[in-house]
């Protein structure tokens, strides 16, 4: 009892002040999401390294990511480190406008297996001792630690393994930002301290590569679930979504615990003999772990180096891209715009033109009645208003020949036929007249009237 109240004051003296924190889902020691893990088993792995991220939005594209590596000792202490790189957290409809950059996270952590008695464990821990890379320079962030104490129970149900826990913490179990306001926001209020509880199931799926994992825990402030897929016996894909209860509101961008899509990656090295524990991949017997054959290590730790730098470069490969197919449905949707103001444009020409000819065509009806009482000269007047509104009417062409003609103006009467003609040359009305003219056989009753 005096060594386990030691590891308790020795937590608590590094513990001081703690808040929400900013968590990315899988970059923490273990297998489940936010949660901490424990086990009643040295954990079959000499490491575990990976990358996680949380898609918060899609228009616009904003995500937080990071990487993590991780391990455990023989006499019972885990190790973990890791690193991430918040989202876009201001209010910035367009992204590509946002000058905010979030800082650049260091986060180590450490816990303890104090206790084991038949399928019960006990941990204690210390999460997100977290150092920021910001403007002000590298700095410690006391507000980011989150003391913790876990308990596990573990059974196996036929070819199903179980492993479920509960723990109490402070910091980030009390209150969690998934994606933190801008400074504008009002303050985030709330306890510091918080339950979590959560659940680990191995199924018999891809047996050989050490089963499928289902995961589903309450961190203190959502629910998230999630799966883990072994692509071999050492590569295992992580799935999820965190805080599902908010999902419904996924349009609206931010908020305290905002939901999010989780996507990560797992690379492990074995220690040679391992055994069955939920969420610790495939399973020989024996209890003690074996020889360890260090050139498979060196290829390991090599292939594992190559696989995150990889993985690293498509993530920024994507990104790019992402926000290239942005700018492009930006580019689409102002030509779309652009379109709909010139079809506007055409609409209202197409009315303009239309209420001129029938103001036209007005002029050329009030023409016609003058010419039939003999007042040509209010009839040209009317026949000149009405071209003033339409230059291109055959019509009032031929009625200004017409009343040139009664006025005895030939020449000009002529010279409007031909105007007319020029514009509907199957004017057959005009061509007679002006047929009519050259043969000296024109009489006044033969003019164009309508």
């Amino acid at each position: 009892m005096k060594q386990y109240l030691k590891y308790f004051l020795f937590f608590t003296l590094l513990f001081t002040t703690v808040y929400s924190a900013t968590r990315v889902a899988y970059l923490r020691p273990g297998p489940m999401m936010k949660i901490p893990f424990t086990s009643v088993r040295q954990s079959p792995y000499l490491f575990t390294a990976g990358f996680g991220s949380e898609l918060h939005n899609l228009a616009p594209f904003n995500v937080a990511s990071g990487a993590y590596f991780s391990g455990e000792t023989s006499s019972g202490w885990t190790f973990g480190f890791s690193t991430s790189k918040g989202g876009d957290t201001t209010r910035v409809a367009n992204l590509e406008v946002s000058t905010f950059r979030a800082p650049i996270e260091f986060g180590f952590h450490i816990q303890k297996r104090i206790f084991v008695k038949n399928n019960v464990s006990f941990s204690v821990g210390l999460q997100d001792i977290v150092f920021e890379n910001n403007t002000g320079g590298f700095s410690l962030d006391p507000k980011e630690l989150s003391f913790f104490g876990i308990v596990s129970s573990e059974k196996a149900l036929g070819d199903y393994n179980t492993n479920m826990f509960i723990g109490f913490g402070t910091g980030g179990f009390g209150a969690i930002d998934t994606v933190q306001v801008d400074t504008l926001s009002a303050p985030v209020t709330g306890t510091n301290a918080g339950v979590f509880a959560g659940a680990i199931l191995n199924t018999p799926y891809l047996q050989k590569w050490g089963g499928v994992d289902i995961v589903g825990e309450f961190d203190g402030n959502g629910i998230n679930v999630g799966l883990r897929i072994p692509l071999t016996s050492d590569y295992r894909l992580n799935l999820g979504f965190t805080h599902i209860e908010k999902l419904p509101k996924w349009k609206e961008r931010y908020w305290e615990g905002h939901a999010g899509i989780t996507l990560g990656f797992e690379i492990t090295a074995p220690r040679g003999s391992t055994i069955k524990t939920p969420g610790s991949g495939p399973s020989p017997s024996p209890l003690q772990p074996g020889p360890i054959n260090m050139a498979d290590l060196d290829t390991t730790l090599m292939m594992a180096d190559y696989t995150v730098n990889t993985l690293r470069d498509s993530m920024g490969l994507m990104t790019n891209e992402m926000r290239n197919l942005m700018t492009r449905l930006a580019a689409m949707e102002q030509h779309s715009k652009f379109l709909e103001d010139s079809l506007k444009a055409v609409r209202l020409n197409n009315n303009v033109g239309e209420q001129k000819m029938n103001d036209a065509m007005r002029h050329l009806s009030r023409s016609l009645r003058y010419f039939y009482a003999g007042n040509y000269r209010a009839s040209l007047q009317e026949v000149e208003a009405a071209l003033e509104l339409n230059p291109n009417l055959a019509l009032a062409y031929a009625r200004r020949g017409s009343i040139y003609y009664k006025l005895g103006d030939v020449q000009r009467a002529t010279i409007n036929w031909n105007l007319a003609l020029r514009m509907d040359p199957e004017y057959d009305d005009v061509r007679n007249v002006l047929k009519a003219l050259h043969e000296n056989r024109l009489k006044s009753t033969s003019m164009i009237e309508d």
